[in-house]
């Protein structure tokens, strides 16, 4: 009798033990159980931890309440701008309502993924390129609203969306590389342009100031020429000052003969023409005017200068009377027309080559 009683119970803490194991759940603390019950919904959500379920009746699904991220694959559109894009997103949202993520929805997560497909396609064709690339945030906030709007019946909540890349023809690309050239040439034209408006006042103000102090602009000088010679590979060519150029401009106004200003030429010297001269004129001390230069014969007082013409193409006269046989007395006059003759009557001249500007003639003897 003893011996049937503990082998019946021993069976029947068996089948407890089978039936606590069949029966048993654990939960995790991120998730949250849902039973059907023959079928039906429960009306209580299992909390995580250790739960148990009726074996063969009940079925208990576990439903992940964590922040699911997912990547939205990439997607062709066209612009309102007509301009052809490729963009992809990412899209971050939770189960806030777990009995109607398994009861309304067959599969959340494929639904949530075809619904952001759907809608960035959507706000591709309903922005231009220049919102695409720069108005990010507004189009996420956009995307949102979107995705969440028939999300909130599947008991899912759109946390956060964000497009992640946009990619751009070649052809595009160039066209707004260019563009950004020519808007940052024009940006640095205008940098330029005020840089030098700027410089040329301050340079104003300087030389304002420098005027008034000769010597500031010398110091000035030296300054820059030990800036340069800083440069062991580079010349350095110093300028005359300009004190230096009007001491030689005062000289050479000193050494212009009087009578004469500047900017004028002294006149030049009428000289009489040679078959002008009259024959009887001519005289011991009459020179021919061609065998003289005349831009060394002439003089202030519009004459000829004695003491510029040559001595061996002076002109003296002769008679034709003859000279006497003898000697003559000493102290006796000479005869009318003759030359004065004797070592003492004219100094002896050595013979020298007339100058290149002397004009060669012959002696001509005058009646």
């Amino acid at each position: 009798m003893v011996q049937e009683l503990l082998v019946a119970l021993v069976a029947v803490l068996s089948c407890g033990l089978v039936y606590a194991m069949a029966a048993a759940r654990v939960v995790k603390q991120y998730e949250r159980g849902v039973v059907l019950r023959l079928g039906r919904l429960h009306d209580a959500v299992r909390p995580p931890g250790f739960t148990m379920i009726v074996p063969g009746i009940d079925r208990l699904r576990k439903v992940n309440m964590q922040i699911v991220t997912m990547p939205v694959p990439a997607q062709d559109g066209i612009t309102r701008d007509n301009v052809t894009v490729r963009v992809d997103a990412v899209i971050y949202f939770k189960v806030v309502d777990p009995a109607s993520a398994v009861i309304q929805v067959e599969d959340y997560r494929f639904a949530v993924s075809q619904m952001a497909q759907t809608s960035l396609r959507s706000i591709i064709g309903k922005s231009d390129l220049d919102d695409l690339l720069s108005d990010r945030e507004k189009l996420n906030q956009g995307l949102e609203l979107m995705i969440d709007s028939p999300a909130v019946g599947w008991g899912v909540q759109i946390d956060r969306v964000e497009i992640k890349d946009v990619s751009l023809p070649e052809t595009m690309k160039r066209s707004m590389a260019r563009q950004a050239e020519a808007d940052r040439e024009r940006r640095a034209r205008v940098i330029n342009a005020d840089a030098e408006l700027q410089a040329s006042k301050k340079l104003a103000q300087a030389a304002q100031q420098m005027s008034t102090q000769p010597a500031a602009l010398q110091l000035r000088l030296l300054q820059t020429v030990v800036a340069v010679a800083a440069e062991k590979n580079s010349t350095l060519v110093l300028p005359f000052p300009v004190e230096l150029l009007r001491f030689l401009e005062r000289a050479q106004q000193g050494q212009q003969p009087q009578g004469v200003h500047d900017g004028q030429q002294a006149p030049e010297q009428q000289l009489p023409e040679p078959d002008a001269v009259d024959p009887d004129a001519v005289g011991p001390n009459v020179v021919d005017p061609g065998l003289v230069d005349p831009a060394v014969a002439a003089s202030s007082d519009g004459g000829v200068d004695p003491s510029a013409v040559d001595p061996t193409v002076a002109l003296q006269t002769f008679t034709d009377q003859p000279l006497p046989d003898g000697s003559l007395a000493d102290g006796a006059p000479e005869p009318d027309g003759a030359p004065e003759s004797g070592p003492g009557a004219l100094p002896e001249f050595e013979l020298e080559q007339p100058p290149e500007h002397a004009r060669k003639g012959r002696f001509t003897r005058h009646h």
